[in-house]
């Protein structure tokens, strides 16, 4: 297994695991998600692909298929005087396909990501985990992250 910059040729494989990924968020939330939709269009996957600015990691087995995938953001805070400037890298979307999971290749994504942001100059890697996924939540304790603040909803 290797891990990449996506490519156009990847693009329907990202399709489908951006489905997987979909579903599951369906499951917990369908007031907010919609089945049968995807993150995003052929189209803006293509845009994102050939933006040499977009962070999209694939990770590819032997063949040179794509078997998961980490999209990500750099973020700068807005400046306030009293917080440190600083920039993060924010894993906006995660997924390694149902077939492959329990292989590690989530950990070597992560791993691949954190790699990037120190290369990148960045002071730390974040993400979001809907309540409820707890699968994921799991999974990112054991890769060491842990909860920075939370988002709290009252539904009218």
């Amino acid at each position: 297994m290797k891990i990449r910059n996506a490519e156009r040729k990847d693009i329907d494989k990202l399709l489908k695991l951006l489905s997987e990924v979909l579903e599951i968020h369906a499951q917990i939330r369908p007031d907010i998600f919609v089945s049968g939709t995807s993150k995003y269009t052929r189209e803006e996957l293509e845009s994102m692909v050939d933006d040499a600015n977009c962070l999209i990691y694939v990770a590819a087995d032997d063949n040179d298929e794509v078997i998961g995938y980490a999209f990500c953001l750099i973020r700068k805070p807005q400046f306030t005087n009293n917080m440190v400037q600083h920039c993060n890298l924010f894993v906006d979307d995660l997924c390694v396909e149902a077939g492959h999971r329990g292989q590690h290749i989530g950990e070597k994504l992560l791993d691949y990501v954190k790699a990037e942001a120190r290369r990148m100059g960045c002071y730390e890697v974040t993400l979001a985990v809907w309540a409820g996924n707890d699968r994921a939540e799991g999974f990112y304790d054991r890769m060491g992250f842990k909860t920075k603040e939370r988002i709290m909803e009252y539904i009218l």
